[in-house]
């Protein structure tokens, strides 16, 4: 069956170099500081994401330095995944993230509200 999720795509000026916001989206480290209680990497390619005593698993797909880390939880389908990726605006040399994720029509809304929330979380922890 297809999932009816859609993708979405958001995006955040960070104060920040790329290099810097690179390692908090790409390192357990950087990660556990806005994103989740704690990261551990559980084995190659498969991270370990908890919240309040509840572990989640992603595998990370793919990652570009200092350019994007695209993950997938392994409850969902091959088609979703989520994505944080790191532009420079042309005009006023913004550090940008960009976040694609999948959410339901009908969740699309607190998907982005707890997206808005969990950013505010790294622009604190990275000065910006």
């Amino acid at each position: 069956m297809a999932s009816k999720k859609k993708a979405f795509t958001l995006e955040y000026v960070i104060k920040s170099s790329p290099h810097i916001l690179y390692d908090f989206i790409s390192t357990p480290a950087g990660l556990a500081l806005w994103f989740a209680d704690k990261v551990d990497i559980n084995r190659e390619h498969h991270w370990l994401f908890e919240w309040n005593g509840s572990e989640e698993e992603a595998e990370l797909i793919e990652a570009h330095e200092p350019v994007f880390v695209k993950f997938r939880w392994t409850y969902h389908t091959k088609e979703e995944y989520f994505e944080l990726r790191i532009k420079t605006s042309e005009v006023a040399r913004d550090t940008i993230l960009c976040i694609t994720d999948f959410a339901e029509p009908n969740e699309l809304k607190d998907q982005t509200l707890l997206w808005d929330s969990t950013i505010k979380e790294l622009k604190h922890h990275i000065g910006s």
